[in-house]
């Protein structure tokens, strides 16, 4: 009998939780065959990762997942073997009563944000009592001591295969309107949230010697752009601005927006979807980490560099640090643009390193299914 699980996840103003429960729900169904439905507040975000979505529908099943809406007053229905509660949203309190009734209980887990900080080494799979229900903790990380990431069985495979073929890559630029790169030019993909910061970046992309080809989905730092180009830039347009071409592209949906990240030379990402697909991609990526209060983001960010930097050369990882840092707000990104482009090559180089080490882990998803059928089992057992 397959086991059956129930995803819960609201979207609160960004892409990043829908974006997540998404890839972990269709690599359940597709590579693990358990029954997935995926509860959803507003459809209207996640119609934009997955453009044949019907936001209208109450219930429709793509990629072999059930996809229900989240509505109040919530429905009286029959909990999952798995409940995942992801990123704190609290489970409606009819569906947590139907739980607590169930033999056996379900497995219910509390799918954490991705923190590379050392205490979730030691939290990870911790029980958290909520009478008469146990929760656990599940957090995603970069050790083996935590969840892992999300990585599909084929990613790495199909990206190998898309990188090494010239009429694929082709094909794929044309698809977004744009033409193929040329040797002398870096081309880059921007995903930031809207930033000062980012108008001084491009700033420094159209002074700079070398071109530079930037590719932005529309709506996105639409202050930087505005300011540098005049009125909001239109999808499909092509702006040049010295040594800065800008292009802007429709938002991609998932698999798309993963070839994009591997057919540039350089990305910028934000939050945690993107953060993890750059890393996948295996070029240099920046992070525009999502801020918080108390600039309690920073700590997570400092947490990620040390190890993401600990086993590249001083001199590289401080530019990376310094780059990295002055993108989240504290240095002049101008100034530090240049010293860290002059490192590409070197921090290519890591990406690679970094993405294979990356490889020898279990998947989030396989972490995440053995967990929940060992809490079943013993469940049964007793």
């Amino acid at each position: 009998m397959k086991l059956s699980w129930d995803i819960f996840c609201t979207v609160v103003d960004n892409y990043g939780d829908i974006g997540v429960c998404w890839r972990l729900a269709r690599q359940l169904a597709s590579e693990h065959g358990f029954v997935i439905r995926l509860w959803v507040d507003d459809l209207t975000p996640f119609a934009r990762l997955c453009p044949d979505l019907d936001v209208t529908q109450e219930l429709q099943t793509l990629r072999g997942v059930a996809i229900r809406r989240w509505c109040k007053p919530f429905p009286d229905v029959t909990p999952a073997d798995v409940v995942v509660e992801a990123f704190g949203c609290p489970l409606p309190a009819n569906y947590r009563t139907a739980m607590a009734l169930q033999s056996p209980q379900p497995a219910w887990i509390n799918l954490e944000y991705l923190s590379a900080e050392p205490w979730v080494n030691g939290t990870h799979g911790l029980p958290s009592p909520q009478p008469p229900l146990t929760r656990y903790f599940f957090f995603p990380g970069f050790t083996s001591d935590t969840g892992g990431l999300l990585r599909e069985r084929s990613l790495l495979a199909q990206r190998d295969e898309f990188q090494d073929d010239k009429a694929a890559l082709r094909q794929f630029w044309a698809s977004i309107g744009m033409p193929i790169p040329h040797s002398d030019e870096i081309r880059v993909s921007l995903f930031c949230y809207d930033s000062a910061y980012a108008e001084a970046l491009l700033r420094a992309w159209s002074v700079g010697p070398k071109p530079i080809t930037c590719i932005v989905p529309q709506g996105i730092v639409t202050r930087a752009l505005a300011a540098l180009l005049g009125p909001e830039p239109m999808s499909g347009a092509a702006y040049v601005h010295g040594s800065l071409t800008l292009h802007v592209i429709p938002f991609l949906e998932q698999d798309r927006y993963d070839r994009l990240l591997w057919a540039c030379d350089m990305n910028f990402v934000r939050g945690e979807d993107s953060f993890v697909r750059a890393q996948w991609a295996g070029r240099p990526f920046v992070w525009h980490i999502y801020p918080q209060q108390q600039d309690v983001h920073r700590i997570k960010l400092n947490a990620f560099l040390d190890l993401y930097c600990a086993d590249l050369l001083p001199p590289h990882a401080q530019q990376l640090r310094s780059f990295w840092h002055a993108w989240n707000g504290q240095g002049d990104v101008a100034a530090e643009w240049r010293g860290f482009v002059e490192q590409q090559i070197a921090l290519t180089n890591h990406a690679i390193h970094w993405l294979q080490r990356l490889s020898e882990q279990t998947d989030l998803a396989a972490n995440l299914a053995a967990l929940c059928n060992n809490l079943l089992k013993s469940r049964v057992s007793t």
